[in-house]
């Protein structure tokens, strides 16, 4: 006979948390944005955009939010992947689905358990990467 634990769901707090630890990550760079947090189900948590950030870097967290959550992986990992003759080259056509292979998008994990993600968009890749990456890392 074999148990399972449950693991608590991301919830409306984890989101408010992920999303000021990304704000304040971003603020301090300098680099305004915008924050998307989903959970395990690909539900919207927790949206947030700077007054002054591009207005496509809603849609681009979101969809780095939710490329991160389908995959379980950072999208900074799947960059190559989707390069011609790579592994998922036809996957950003393939779907019907808001999928964005750029950095920025960080699946988030309890007690080793996908729960949802992070999506950060407005800044450069590498940026949004280290801004996403750095709220999952204060809520875990």
């Amino acid at each position: 006979m074999s148990t399972t634990t449950a693991v608590a769901p991301l919830t409306t707090a984890d989101a408010e948390s992920l999303v000021a630890a990304a704000c304040r990550a971003a603020e301090t760079a300098g680099v305004p944005v915008s924050i998307t947090v989903l959970d395990a189900g690909g539900h919207l948590l927790a949206f947030r955009r700077d007054d002054r950030a591009v207005l496509i870097s809603g849609e681009t967290s979101t969809r780095k939010a939710y490329t991160a959550l389908q995959l379980n992986a950072p999208t900074a990992d799947l960059v190559e992947a989707v390069q011609p003759g790579a592994l998922f080259h036809t996957l950003p056509t393939a779907l019907d689905r808001p999928l964005l292979f750029i950095a920025g998008g960080v699946p988030v994990h309890r007690d080793g358990r996908l729960i949802g993600a992070i999506g950060v968009g407005g800044g450069a890749p590498q940026q949004d990467h280290t801004f996403a990456t750095t709220a999952a890392a204060a809520v875990a």
